[in-house]
């Protein structure tokens, strides 16, 4: 089984079992690094995969939450290669599939090649990369491939019906559905028309869709699981970490 296909097979398991596959995003390294492989252990007994956020200085897709998280790993010292060496330090000990949200510029500088072959070997099964657009991604696409771990793909409600079917056919592990036409880290309230939107990726999808964008309550857990198979909660989450709060147990709740 390829990196990628092991995202597809955890998310159909908790579909299978019944539930809604719920993915978890943290930003590495984010409230304090030297917690945050005990934050990831924490994070992963929960959560079916877990989306490690890659800090940035110009997180364009999110919104002041995990800017604001972003900024302090950074201020900290976190870059792409200490995490990576942390999650080397954990290896073993962390079965859940990992996939890393991050921005170009810190992949591109690190260079695709020894991305691809760190990332195997730290157990990241995916990238999601909000600032590369289809049309040029073909070399990160490239090395990714090499390796059997996916470049996944980000669809919006305002995606035209032909783009939607060439990212859904390119997407691997999963296809990403953006739940609104903004930022992340918005209040709770999902679109009207969120079920006829994420029913059409469904059915063009030939792997799993889930859904992410202003998730932070049960209820939109459920609203998404009634037509999505996963549901990524980001901002909520980041919000209990910096205060403090138990992160398994919200996430938990989430599920009830």
């Amino acid at each position: 089984m390829t990196a990628h296909e092991k995202l597809s097979a955890a998310i159909r398991a908790a579909n299978d079992a019944g539930r809604t596959a719920l993915m978890p995003f943290i930003t590495a390294g984010y409230p304090e690094p030297e917690d945050f492989v005990a934050t990831l252990k924490d994070v992963a007994s929960v959560g079916d995969v877990v989306e490690l956020g890659i800090p940035f200085s110009d997180p364009m897709a999110d919104g002041m939450t995990i800017q604001r998280s972003s900024f302090e790993a950074l201020r900290k010292g976190v870059s792409l290669k200490w995490i990576f060496d942390q999650l080397d330090s954990a290896k073993g000990e962390i079965e859940t599939p990992l996939v890393m949200m991050s921005y170009l510029n810190p992949l591109l500088a690190f260079g695709y090649d020894k991305l691809a072959e760190r990332a195997l070997a730290a157990g990241v099964c995916g990238f999601i990369v909000p600032d590369l657009p289809f049309e040029e991604s073909s070399d990160l696409r490239t090395a990714l491939d090499a390796k059997g771990i996916g470049l996944i793909q980000l669809v919006t409600p305002a995606t035209p019906d032909a783009r939607l079917k060439t990212l859904c056919d390119a997407s691997r592990g999963f296809v990403y559905a953006v739940t609104i036409t903004g930022i992340t880290g918005g209040e709770s309230g999902l679109p009207d028309d969120l079920a006829s939107y994420l029913d059409k990726v469904v059915s063009i999808a030939s792997i799993p869709v889930c859904a992410g964008f202003g998730i932070r309550e049960a209820g939109d857990v459920a609203a998404v699981g009634k037509h999505a198979a996963g549901a990524i909660v980001g901002s909520a989450l980041v919000e209990v970490l910096e205060n403090g709060g138990d992160a398994a147990q919200f996430l938990t709740a989430l599920r009830s």
